[in-house]
């Protein structure tokens, strides 16, 4: 009988460090799935609550999207988010690439003397004179070009967007739910 016990005993412990081995390699997944997860969430896709009208008719206050935020290349037309000089975080549209000109006559914008089709915009924006986006920044304004509703590049303080401070581009509306 004493036999039987020690191989019982012997059982018992392989299985004690099975189980062991087993429980440290779910915890080491279950770490991995969540480092996986603060790295989409931080480096890849970004969750941004919009305050203000300044993107309307396209994005109104308190809408939810979701934006992409890894290799990201600015393209025109793109809807991005960057970083203000104050620190927080703006959605606007992209107009002008470097080296593009800007103006905005009788209420119309035009980049490299030709008149844009904005379908999307609302408002007429005040005048302002031509301008060339400097290497390695782009002219980004809001959708509603009423006075006063959206503070972007046409304003001198606001400037151009380096591309460093541009975080990524707007995927789609979270809520609610619009591609």
């Amino acid at each position: 009988m004493h036999m039987i016990e020690m191989e019982a005993k012997t059982t018992d412990r392989a299985n004690e460090r099975g189980t062991s081995r087993e429980s440290v390699l779910s915890w080491l997944k279950f770490l991995l799935f969540i480092a996986a997860i603060f790295f989409i969430f931080r480096f890849a896709i970004g969750i941004t609550v919009i305050s203000g009208n300044s993107m309307a008719p396209t994005i109104q206050d308190r809408t939810i999207i979701v934006t992409s935020n890894l290799l990201y290349s600015p393209e025109l037309n793109d809807i991005i988010q960057f970083e203000d000089v104050n620190g927080f975080d703006v959605i606007k549209r992209i107009i002008a690439m470097p080296n593009d000109t800007v103006e905005i006559n009788n209420g119309h914008l035009y980049v490299n003397g030709q008149m844009l089709e904005e379908d999307y915009a609302m408002g007429v924006p005040n005048d302002m004179a031509l301008v060339t986006v400097p290497e390695g920044a782009y002219f980004v304004v809001g959708d509603n070009r009423t006075p006063g509703e959206s503070l972007d590049s046409r304003n001198v303080e606001f400037g151009f967007i380096p591309k460093e401070r541009i975080k990524g581009e707007m995927l789609f509306s979270l809520f609610p739910f619009e591609f």
